[in-house]
């Protein structure tokens, strides 16, 4: 008995260890940016690591906001604008279409998942000449809508909602039918009401990764619609990278992600695990 705990012990220490290995390696690349957003050129550049700046330097980011020409408040609204509208019509799309392919089980919906499925396996880039040239073609180019529509369909997340359907206990739906109320009706007061988790799970992927975008926006935007990652690549240029002034907006940047993040991942941990994903 006492090898058996002895054993038990070691093995619990030995995970212990393996999760402080892996939040070590996982937080390194955020130490690093809030090291460098305090830090001066000359010690970023230093050949010698030094693991604190020797002093706190707040002008990197008074040099961020006041620099005119590269535009960060506006940068930072641009990217708040997309990644909203981008991640409630993402989920609005993908909660309906979930459904609709859960619920109507035949060869037509056997179809559509399978098509929707497929698009999984295309490389995003390769889409992304012939959205461009129907994007220039509507006049789309330097507006929102540009930026948000090529991008709210997302086939991962109605795969993800159609599995969360799938265990959905139809005796609430066909509960509320009896009462009287009609598909569309039970949807929005039953169906969508106990799917918050997933909700929130698809919410926090879409908007991460919209919010997160770089060659789209790229492509698309321009001075009226500039997103925050786009701006942040105006410091790299081919006479040098202001790495300081980088590093600081790299910080403003990830503040909003860490928010949502820590705000949903409740949502996110539920979602995973009643998307048959456990």
């Amino acid at each position: 008995m006492m090898a058996g705990r002895r054993r038990s012990s070691l093995l619990t220490g030995l995970r212990y260890l393996v999760l402080v290995l892996l939040s070590v390696v996982f937080l390194l690349p955020f130490y690093v940016i809030v090291r460098n957003a305090f830090a001066s050129q000359k010690l970023i550049t230093a050949p010698r690591w030094q693991w604190l700046p020797d002093q706190v330097n707040l002008d990197n980011f008074t040099a961020l906001f006041a620099d005119d020409n590269v535009g960060m408040v506006p940068a930072l609204w641009h990217s708040a604008v997309m990644a909203m509208a981008q991640t409630s019509l993402t989920v609005l799309i993908a909660l309906l279409a979930g459904y609709a392919l859960a619920r109507y089980d035949n060869r037509l919906s056997r179809i559509l998942l399978g098509f929707t499925l497929f698009t999984l396996m295309v490389p995003a880039s390769v889409t992304f000449i012939p959205m461009f040239v129907m994007t220039a073609q509507l006049g789309w180019i330097d507006s929102f809508r540009g930026l948000v529509v090529p991008g709210m369909f997302s086939a991962f997340a109605v795969y993800l909602f159609r599995q969360n359907f799938l265990g959905f206990p139809k005796d609430l739906e066909e509960a509320a039918m009896i009462d009287g109320a009609n598909p569309w009706s039970t949807f929005w007061r039953v169906v969508a009401p106990n799917s918050l988790g997933i909700v929130g799970a698809v919410g926090t992927i879409t908007f991460i990764g919209s919010w997160n975008a770089f060659l789209w926006p790229l492509l698309v935007a321009r001075e009226n619609t500039r997103t925050v990652q786009v701006t942040l690549s105006q410091f790299m240029t081919s006479q040098g990278v202001n790495y300081p002034v980088l590093f600081a907006g790299a910080l403003v940047a990830i503040i909003p992600v860490v928010g949502v993040f820590l705000f949903l991942q409740r949502f996110l941990v539920e979602g995973v695990e009643t998307s048959g994903m456990k």
